[in-house]
């Protein structure tokens, strides 16, 4: 399934404090897509691709953007509307590539820029859309801004780039406030000048090796403005941003009352270093830059944000009409498997979203949570019981019958579970590597995808049989391969495939309105247009369906008239006479 790499070499633009480069504004690279429907984005369905775990075409373990374009005819074959791409820039990889060094840039072990127009192009020929990963709210140490800031010394304008401060006590030995980072340890490092003497502290609210840029500083919108388009131009559909409710810091840094939260939650917490207001108008402006390229064409450009904040009401504040298009809704996510409390969570975002003209924006995994195989299990273990698999497969279900959008994580489609053993020395995560801790580590839901055969690599590199990807595969990755999957009616791809197709062919689903049903207390039952009806049964014992008829498509065996426990089914049904309660 690979194709033979590129030979060409990599490509960079050249990157600082300038605008970037890239080609003149109004080209664009690449096939253009086949006109799409207006708002083509309210019920897209977008598959996340974690690049270096999906294909490999060079035999290093690494997956890359040459292996992205060969998976191209499976994903279409899958049914999902486009695809969205983790950081391919190049980059020390301190955090595999959200430390970027150069907006505008491919890594050589991802490919070249050359090898980015041809899988824009391919995924454009086969009627998909291609998202790209934007991280604004941070760069590299490596960044030519970072480096030059520590070359100029204190007082310099490079530094206002960024959030440089004196520090705290007689000789500023102490960080300039209390906070601590997301992935461990004090939220400041401090410099050594260039004289060899300690000098400054600068912020960073994960690595090191990420400082914080300081958007307050007006280069570092209008830079970005330029990376925006220097994509747009080669023919990217949109952006998904990362840390989205970041950007803006509370402009006096002050202590937090609760420093620890941020590193305790592995979230964004802390109310005096996320959330701030005027970050809304950084998604304005960027809205009306993907607006002008709408303009242009009438394909429209997408902003799709990661935005973790405590309510669906502030979550809401996103998605305003001049604001982001999207913002990935993590609370279905996190919910527990339980229906009064996935309810609440779908009551709230409908009605606090899609309040906004906006749609919601549904997620059930992402490359940095655990797999939800695995998180539904009850109990730790890669392929222990059967309750995780059933669970896994009916909120999946669940998912594809609410109104909105939905994100598919790569390997979701396989009923991957986490890869909960992996060897301390071979963990590569740096909330690892700064707490010593295993807890919320990353690389379990991060083990390249295995494609075919019945022992690693499972086709997953083109190199020698020998040749091992960059993280090891478990032996019974074989049950979840690809060519397994595709070839079982009843595998999960399966199940995925057809839940899409039906989304596709069923005018009923997609975006619109839902309405609760009455049901027990374990299982939630909504209907979807003139008569399209959906039932999870959260419990285990089996309930009587809801509606009559035989189902249209079931996450397990579901006999006539009976909803077993753990499981989704999907019918058509004519509820006129059943009791229906107020619309969302």
């Amino acid at each position: 399934m690979s194709t033979p790499m590129s030979t060409e070499p990599a490509t960079r633009s050249a990157v600082g404090p300038g605008p970037a480069s890239g080609p003149a504004a109004g080209t664009t690279h690449g096939t253009a897509p086949e006109a799409s429907a207006p708002h083509w984005w309210r019920d897209a369905v977008i598959y996340q691709v974690y690049i270096r775990s999906f294909l490999d075409s060079t035999g290093n373990g690494i997956g890359d953007l040459a292996g992205v374009r060969a998976g191209l005819p499976y994903l279409k074959k899958l049914g999902v509307d486009g695809i969205w791409l983790s950081p391919f820039y190049p980059s020390p990889q301190a955090d595999h590539g959200y430390d970027v060094a150069d907006y505008c840039g491919v890594d050589p072990v991802y490919g070249n820029l050359a090898e980015f127009d041809r899988l824009v192009a391919d995924t454009h020929r086969l009627g998909m859309k291609l998202l790209i990963d934007i991280v604004p709210n941070h760069c590299s140490r490596e960044h030519p801004w970072f480096r030059s800031a520590l070359a100029d010394g204190r007082g310099a304008p490079s530094r206002r780039l960024f959030h440089f401060a004196d520090g705290r006590g007689e000789h500023g030995e102490l960080p300039p406030n209390n906070w601590r980072a997301m992935f461990g340890g004090p939220a400041w490092t401090r410099t050594t000048d260039p004289d060899g003497t300690p000098g400054q502290w600068y912020l960073h609210l994960f690595t090191p090796e990420q400082p914080d840029l300081n958007w307050r500083e007006p280069a570092v919108a209008a830079s970005f403005d330029e990376v925006l388009r220097c994509w747009l131009n080669r023919g990217v559909d949109g952006f998904r941003i990362d840390v989205a409710a970041g950007l803006y810091k509370h402009p006096d840094l002050p202590d937090s009352p609760d420093p620890a939260a941020d590193e305790r939650a592995r979230d964004s917490v802390n109310p005096l270093a996320w959330n701030q207001p005027e970050v809304h108008q950084v998604w304005r402006d960027w809205r009306a830059v993907c607006e002008e390229y709408t303009a242009r064409d009438g394909q429209e450009r997408l902003l799709v944000g990661e935005v973790s904040v405590p309510t669906a009401r502030e979550h809401a504040q996103y998605v305003r009409p001049d604001e982001l298009h999207q913002a990935f809704f993590f609370d279905l996510l996190s919910a527990d498997w339980d229906a009064g409390d996935f309810r609440r969570v779908i009551s709230e975002a409908l009605t606090d979203i899609a309040g906004t003209g906006s749609t919601v924006t549904w997620v059930l995994n992402n490359h940095d949570q655990v797999r939800s195989v695995t998180r539904y299990a009850g109990e730790p273990g890669g392929e222990s019981g059967t309750l995780g698999p059933a669970r896994a497969r009916a909120a999946a279900l669940l998912m594809l019958a609410l109104p909105g959008a939905a994100y598919l994580y790569q390997g979701e489609e396989l009923g991957l579970p986490e890869v909960v053993d992996l060897p301390d020395e071979v963990l590569t995560d740096p909330i690892f590597h700064r707490t010593g801790s295993r807890s919320r580590v990353r690389d379990g839901c991060r083990v390249p995808l295995p494609w075919s055969g019945h022992a690693s690599p499972f086709g997953f590199t083109s190199g020698e049989p020998s040749a091992r990807p960059w993280l090891p595969q478990p032996e019974w990755f074989a049950l979840h391969a690809t060519d397994r999957a595709l070839s079982d009616t009843r595998s999960f791809w399966h199940l995925y495939r057809d839940g899409l197709q039906l989304r596709r062919s069923l005018p009923q689903l997609g975006d619109g309105p839902l309405r609760w049903l009455e049901s027990p207390p374990e299982v939630l039952a909504f209907a979807r247009g003139d008569g399209l009806v959906c039932a999870v049964n959260f419990g285990t014992a089996p309930v009587p369906a809801p509606v009559p008829g035989t189902p249209l498509l079931t996450s397990g065996d579901c006999p006539a008239g009976i909803l077993p426990g753990a499981t989704a089914a999907w019918w058509t049904s004519d509820l006129s006479a059943h009791p229906v309660e107020n619309p969302l």
